[in-house]
């Protein structure tokens, strides 16, 4: 597995804790309150850490127009994802927000470079979302989730999915114009004042440091390893998951796996 792919699988490791954790809060707790609080304080650590570069990125036009658009998408997707899981459950909130960002951002880059989809990220994606649909089968919502509120936590979830891929995008394209991930993620999530915390202050690098490599599209597949974790977690505190749903994970894994270890050109001319 080459290194933009490790960093990858082990920031997308730590994303699939949150959803565990936000529930894991009072039920009195707003999950707008927890995507806007958390991710804000994470964005501004985030830019701290990182303001020389960040500062020198958004003082770029070029990049700096990418670096607006993806701060949108950045916080459209933890008021999206937070809501999501709140109403469908940490699993299915998860599973529908991630494995909807590979699609979504597959059309992204085929809208905006015409780029052709490879044969190795068709085969990869597509096992894993199978399994993503096979996990969503398998798992169940708790028992105090109406089905109304179900199917508006999977519309927020694709909402969710579309602007983790969006704000992927953007980062990538600004990533190809020459600067450091840490300038672009630090710019990128000081404009749209979101983190995670610690655990987002390290994912996000990470997460920086496979998009200077790997395509976007790429990127989010190898990131369904959220789900997997996610679900696992969830199953531990409380949630069912059945024998389809367990066959599910098992696929999620085959096509990361396939996809992480797969030879890739590097993301920058």
């Amino acid at each position: 597995m080459n290194r933009a792919a490790l960093a990858l699988v082990l920031s997308s490791i730590l994303w699939g804790t949150t959803g565990t954790a936000a529930r894991l809060l009072p039920a009195d707790v707003s999950p707008l309150a927890v995507g806007s609080a958390t991710m804000g304080v994470g964005g501004v650590l985030l830019f701290g850490i990182s303001m020389r570069l960040a500062i020198s990125a958004l003082q770029d036009p070029a990049a700096r127009r990418w670096l607006l658009v993806g701060a949108a998408g950045v916080v459209v997707y933890p008021l999206a994802f937070y809501g999501a899981m709140n109403l469908a459950g940490v699993a299915i909130g998860n599973v529908v927000a991630l494995g909807s960002g590979p699609v979504f951002a597959a059309f992204f880059e085929w809208a905006g470079e015409r780029r052709r989809l490879g044969r190795v990220w068709v085969a990869s994606t597509a096992t894993a979302i199978v399994g993503i649909g096979l996990l969503a089968l398998g798992g169940s919502a708790r028992g105090d989730r109406p089905e109304a509120n179900v199917a508006s936590g999977v519309i927020l979830g694709l909402v969710a999915g579309s602007a983790f891929a969006f704000y992927t995008y953007a980062s990538s394209r600004a990533m190809t114009l020459g600067l450091p991930s840490r300038g672009v993620m630090g710019g990128m999530f000081g404009l749209g004042a979101m983190g995670l915390l610690p655990v987002l202050l390290v994912t996000c690098l990470l997460f920086g440091i496979a998009l200077g490599t790997l395509r976007s599209s790429a990127a989010t597949t190898i990131a369904l390893i959220e789900s997997l974790i996610a679900t696992v977690l969830a199953v531990v505190v409380g949630e069912r998951l059945g024998a389809v749903g367990w066959v599910g994970l098992a696929l999620i894994l085959a096509g990361v796996i396939a996809l992480s270890t797969a030879r890739y050109p590097h993301n920058r001319p």
